[in-house]
């Protein structure tokens, strides 16, 4: 079967660009390595999508995927390996098979960057997390720590202080850089400090390989050990884009270079979402960058009949 679009990664990007491309009456599917949904199913609250004042991120996904279903929208659960262009004709390559389509639109989006340091690796999902709403109810009444000092950051730490007794913000810059309101909330809470212009040097393991808290470095060269029982860490996003490092349509970091059109330098290789290189990545920007790449993919297809 020749598809006319398929479509990586089923975050707010990807099910747009499902959505628009079904409705076009295209032939579609979307592929999702985990969960449809993308970073999102990680987020506590949103409350800058237009709509919804305040809701979880869970609970937009599930919104977004039961429309998407709607609508009959083919998701497929596999990895993709790799996509090859072969002029009119696009191979996007799993495990399972090798599918042919006239577009792909690359939506695969990123994930959380990790600190490289001592233990980290000991202790990932078991006492560190990249997820504070999937496993901060696992910590209620207990002392936690968060690594990083932007948006996703200070907004998760807002979120386990409602639920820890003790939240200690490591951040390795003077400033939090998150949102002014972001802040406020953050700083208004009685039960969280503050470490900044500090770096961690390792995680400290307990006798049993437990997780009792890190060490950090500050400006002055000073250590300290700061107790907890769990750790949350955001410092960043990595692209997963390796499966299309052949095509030569990413930077030096990784991301998708498209233009307004979400267009690369491959013809019928749309870019859309948080892989791509951008200003502003918000569940609102994806969702643009999904319908934009799907019109523009529908004049792509005109010129091929």
């Amino acid at each position: 079967m020749l598809y006319d679009v398929l479509i990586i990664g089923a975050g707010p990007a990807g099910m747009t660009a499902g959505i628009y491309a079904k409705r076009a009456n295209l032939n579609v599917a979307i592929f999702e390595k985990y969960a449809p949904g993308g970073q999102i199913i990680n987020t506590a609250e949103i409350e800058n999508y237009t709509g919804y004042q305040k809701m979880s991120g869970y609970e937009l996904a599930t919104h977004m995927l039961k429309h998407t279903e709607s609508l009959s929208v083919e998701i497929k659960y596999e990895e993709v390996l790799e996509v090859i262009d072969e002029g009119k004709v696009k191979k996007v390559v799993t495990p399972d098979a090798t599918y042919e389509t006239k577009v792909v639109i690359i939506a695969s989006g990123t994930v959380p960057r990790r600190l490289g340091v001592e233990n980290e690796d000991m202790l990932a999902s078991r006492g560190i997390s990249w997820c504070a709403i999937c496993d901060g109810p696992m910590y209620k009444n207990k002392e936690v720590i968060v690594v990083g000092g932007g948006n996703s950051a200070v907004e998760e730490a807002s979120y386990l202080a409602t639920l820890a007794t003790k939240v200690t913000v490591i951040q390795d810059m003077p400033h939090l850089t998150a949102d002014k309101k972001a802040q406020d909330i953050l700083t208004s809470k009685a039960n969280v400090d503050f470490r900044f212009s500090s770096k961690v040097n390792k995680f400290v393991l307990g006798n049993s390989g437990e997780m009792l808290g890190v060490e950090i470095t500050n400006s002055k060269g000073e250590k300290e050990v700061i107790n907890a029982d769990g750790a949350f860490e955001y410092i960043g996003l990595i692209p997963v884009t390796t499966f299309v490092s052949k095509l030569g349509i990413t930077n030096k970091f990784g991301y998708i270079e498209a233009n307004e059109k979400m267009e690369t330098k491959v013809a019928g290789v749309y870019g859309a979402g948080d892989s791509n290189v951008k200003q502003i990545r918000q569940v609102v920007t994806a969702t643009s960058d999904g319908a934009i790449a799907v019109q523009n993919a529908l004049k792509y297809l005109e010129t091929l009949n």
